[in-house]
């Protein structure tokens, strides 16, 4: 699950009928170049420099996804939508990805262990956000490390989760973490925006 980039959704959504006109978005899509080459920019920033294996949580069509495989990374996806899913399989038709329907709070994936696990305006949605970090946590390897996009959205009564507290959650789950301001960069939502937006890379020790 995914959350639409003007705002928040409702948590109760039908992802499904979302999933047709979901890329029309400059930051769900990336269609325009110059969207898509921030994100890049970023996810290269973020990402382990070597290729590893990365969990995409609430991947929606995969876009951010596509951007990791194209790094080299080998790349799981999840996402409670089934036809989000199933654009995620069309768009990374050939490359190193496999994408499953699943809760991005506890992802089938078994037993597998992941070097990176990214998550995208999906944590603010959740009712245990500590909870649910704990497990992506489990879901590293040594040394692993969590990207979380997340953001505070609207003025009169706002949604989401701010960095203060997120970095609160983390800290005794992670060795070392740092927060990225996003709300100044106006090429990655394809316009300028005053919410509060940020990235939260955080390690886990080795």
């Amino acid at each position: 699950m995914t959350n639409h980039s003007d705002g928040p959704t409702p948590v109760r959504v039908d992802w499904d009928a979302e999933a047709a006109a979901f890329d029309e978005e400059p930051d769900h899509g990336l269609r325009d170049p110059a969207v898509r080459a921030a994100w890049a920019d970023r996810l290269r920033d973020w990402l382990p420099d070597r290729p590893g294996d990365l969990l995409d949580l609430g991947c929606g069509t995969g876009s951010l996804s596509l951007l990791a495989a194209e790094n080299g990374h080998r790349v799981t996806g999840v996402d409670l939508s089934p036809a989000m899913v199933g654009q995620a399989r069309t768009k990374l038709a050939g490359r190193d990805a496999v994408f499953l329907v699943g809760d991005a709070a506890a992802p089938p994936v078994g037993e597998e262990r992941f070097d990176t696990v990214l998550v995208r305006h999906v944590l603010w949605t959740l009712p245990d956000p500590g909870r649910a970090l704990r497990h992506w946590r489990d879901l590293l390897r040594p040394g692993g490390r969590l990207v979380l996009v997340e953001g505070v959205w609207g003025t009169v009564s706002p949604v989401g989760i701010p960095a203060d507290r997120l970095t609160a959650l983390l800290a005794p789950l992670a060795g070392h973490t740092r927060v990225e301001r996003l709300s100044d960069d106006p090429l990655l939502w394809g316009r300028v925006v005053e919410d509060e937006r940020y990235a939260v890379v955080a390690t886990v020790p080795a």
